[in-house]
């Protein structure tokens, strides 16, 4: 490892919102990497609702703008050895991080794109002919590419040589306290904001399944509404089935949020969300100890291993969703075991020590290649 000190323009949002890019640039920014390398941040947030990222509105062009001349003015003072992009998978997002990594081009600097998802080869297959030559253009010219997962690396090794393509899983330190739990009711978690594809409605509908074979039981949804429709659907089906042991807190964050990862005892995460990559809430479940069910989607299944520390279930499958929540909750000692191998499964691979060791290598790897 060279003991030279480079210089890195990071371009990244802050939260809130809170989501997962803006929680992994926060903690890139504080990691040690900040005293491995002269780590200038260009900031990309935009404090509005999450719903007005990637449109065409006169907002958006004017932070855009306004951040190319960042990085325009970056460049030339301070002659950095690399530039990080977070590369969008939309025609909008994408056109936009285009412009970063052109502009660094310009001046003849190595750039490090980073894909927190999983759909960019699905949207390269669905865009026109005019954006997939533009895509070609401009993605060719990149030194480097991080993808969240070993089997999220063919969405790029068509266009990026295999070997400039680093795998960084999501990883962090949470405030979670691993234990086995003794809880008088097995507590079932869904734990994100409530979006339809990440399968919020799935985890409802298995409640009363569970609940005709296994009455000691809980279901906790935590989050916040994104979308009316599903909102309408999970108030009309409680009102349907009044009987159900349903908790719903609403948003939560911080020291609430852990607070329930820490009480539950089983997490449900039956996501068939099209951008998903490494769910950070996967990685959050396993730090606090917990059996994961979740589905065979993106990189999920390089930590959620099937019948070791949870099931993957099929994609908006609610009876083998219930199925498996009924094994957990009629088996204490085999919540425990997978609990613990989830909780050693994050400890090997998902720290934040982890994910910012990986990173710092693949800036040096770049940049020394």
């Amino acid at each position: 490892m060279s003991d030279k000190k480079y210089t890195v323009v990071f371009l990244g949002k802050l939260p809130p919102p809170y989501i997962g890019p803006s929680v992994a640039c926060e903690i890139i920014l504080n990691s040690k990497l900040k005293d491995e390398f002269n780590l200038i941040h260009l900031d990309l947030s935009d404090k509005r609702d999450i719903n007005t990222l990637a449109k065409l509105d006169f907002t958006n062009f004017y932070l855009a703008f306004k951040q190319y001349f960042q990085l325009f003015w970056y460049c030339i003072r301070y002659r950095p050895n690399l530039v990080y992009v977070p590369a969008g998978q939309t025609n909008v997002g994408y056109t936009r991080d285009a412009g970063y990594i052109l502009i660094a081009k310009l001046f003849g600097i190595k750039v490090l794109t980073h894909l927190r998802g999983g759909y960019f080869l699905n949207w390269y297959n669905e865009s026109g002919k005019t954006m997939k030559a533009f895509i070609r253009f401009v993605h060719k010219k990149v030194n480097g590419q991080i993808v969240l997962g070993n089997n999220l690396r063919k969405l790029f090794n068509w266009i990026v040589p295999d070997e400039k393509i680093f795998v960084i899983p999501n990883g962090g330190n949470f405030p979670v306290n691993y234990n086995e739990r003794n809880n008088s009711k097995v507590k079932v978690l869904f734990l994100w904001n409530y979006v339809r594809t990440k399968g919020v409605l799935e985890a409802l509908y298995a409640a009363p399944l569970v609940f005709v074979f296994f009455k000691n039981v809980e279901f906790v949804f935590a989050g916040e509404w994104r979308e009316a429709d599903v909102k309408t659907d999970f108030e009309n089906f409680l009102q349907q089935h009044p009987e159900l042991p349903v908790i719903n807190h609403g948003p939560v964050k911080g020291d609430k949020k852990f607070s329930i990862l820490n009480e539950a005892d089983i997490f449900v995460f039956p996501t068939y969300y099209r951008n998903e990559g490494h769910p950070w809430v996967t990685v959050e479940a396993m730090a606090a100890g917990l059996p994961v069910i979740s589905t065979d989607h993106a990189a999920i299944s390089e930590s959620v291993h099937d019948g070791k520390n949870g099931y993957l279930v099929e994609k908006k499958n609610i009876n083998q969703l219930a199925e498996k929540i009924i094994i957990l909750a009629n088996d204490k000692d085999l919540r425990n075991k997978m609990g613990a191998e989830s909780r050693r499964i994050y400890l090997e691979n998902l720290t934040e020590e982890k994910m910012v060791e990986r990173m710092g290598h693949a800036f040096r790897s770049v940049i020394e290649n």
